[in-house]
């Protein structure tokens, strides 16, 4: 159940190519057809996959199993996933990449620079699958292919992260959740992994769009220096110290921004929204009088809280909202990185900043490899 609708499940491409090798392989040492394949998930979940596009000849089996993503907005959803098995001299399991699979670029990612973008989980699976039932003592290569993945790739986030050429295999559960939280949180956290492979020791964080424009044509960042955490602002920042940044600027507007300040680090409404309560607070510490903390109460949004402040002479509530966002994210990583905070309106214009973000700013700029 997401957002109270009833989605299905579907299955990742590590699970088809699991599935494809398997059978195969079990094909190519039978020597008979096979329509359907069982294999384990890292989830728990035990699937019975159909087997697609079967050829089969002396010392060659070749099939192939369709990706479903199941109700998951997902660009790999209905490509086949192909293995050609061949037996070899050598004893042993050799997995080898054709038509459609990626290869990584850009240190950083969980595979080697020049391998085949299959991940180190699918890759156990494919691997388990094999074992399971090629025979001891024999020796079986097999190559796996996606038709069309080099166009469904220039649709997800492979060219950024420098994978080119075609998709990745990927899944660490090998079951696709809709609209999974986990699956993005994963694709921000290579990101930031592919940052500090540069040695990048400072980042802005922006919440979206808005923000990476604002970070990048007001602020005068390079975008190679900004990245999106939507929502997940605890979860990079608990990224941030395990990749060894030492310092960040969050730049963001205030509907945003004013929850971390209060510190609310995953700032979905559905998780927390007290922005308002928040902002009658800081406006009540700036001196504002009971009617005018009232009136920014009722609003119904920041925006409309904002112009209250700014008519009421309140600008200190914006310099509040920097200081504590510092103060907050210091906490929250227990000093390992030194924080600073950018607030803007949605017009584009500058609110605060706090000292701490002027100087990571000004670092920024001054160094062209923007370590």
């Amino acid at each position: 159940m997401i957002n109270g609708k009833k989605l299905r499940k579907g299955y990742t491409t590590g699970s088809c190519a699991a599935a494809a090798s398997k059978a195969a392989v079990t094909m190519l040492v039978s020597g008979e057809v096979l329509s359907k394949v069982w294999i384990d998930t890292p989830a728990g979940v035990r699937l019975s996959l159909d087997i697609v596009n079967i050829e089969l000849s002396e010392g060659f089996a070749s099939c192939a199993v369709v990706k479903d993503g199941g109700d998951d907005p997902d660009v790999t959803h209905g490509l086949k996933i192909f293995a050609q098995a061949r037996f070899t001299r050598e004893p042993g399991i050799a997995i080898k990449a054709g038509e459609g699979i990626g290869r990584v670029t850009l240190p950083g990612l969980k595979v080697e620079v020049g391998k085949p973008a299959i991940n180190p989980v699918p890759m156990k699976m494919i691997l388990k699958e094999i074992e399971e039932v090629l025979p001891a003592g024999k020796g079986v290569e097999v190559t796996l292919s996606v038709p069309g993945g080099a166009e469904a790739a220039r649709k997800t986030y492979n060219p950024r992260f420098g994978i080119e050429g075609g998709i990745s295999i990927l899944g660490t559960t090998g079951i696709v959740n809709p609209m999974s939280e986990e699956a993005w949180k994963e694709s921000l956290a290579l990101e930031l992994s592919l940052m500090a492979a540069k040695g990048l020791k400072r980042a802005v964080y922006a919440f979206g769009n808005y923000g990476e424009e604002f970070a990048a044509a007001g602020l005068g960042i390079d975008r190679d220096y900004i990245i999106k955490v939507s929502n997940f602002v605890g979860f990079m920042l608990d990224k941030g110290v395990e990749k060894g940044f030492e310092e960040i600027v969050l730049v963001g507007h205030l509907g945003k921004l004013v929850k971390v300040a209060a510190g609310i680090f995953h700032t979905h409404s559905r998780v927390a929204d007290g922005r308002l309560e928040i902002l009658a607070a800081y406006a009540a510490l700036e001196g504002a009088s009971r009617d005018v903390v009232s009136e920014i109460y009722g609003c119904s949004t920041t925006e409309a809280a904002a112009e209250i402040i700014n008519k009421n002479g309140l600008k200190g509530v914006y310099k509040r909202i920097v200081s504590n966002v510092s103060k907050r994210c210091c906490d929250y990583t227990f000093n390992k990185i030194k924080f600073g905070a950018v607030l803007f309106n949605s017009n584009n214009e500058l609110l605060a900043a706090d000292k701490g973000a002027e100087g990571i700013l000004e670092r920024m700029r001054g160094r062209s490899d923007g370590k």
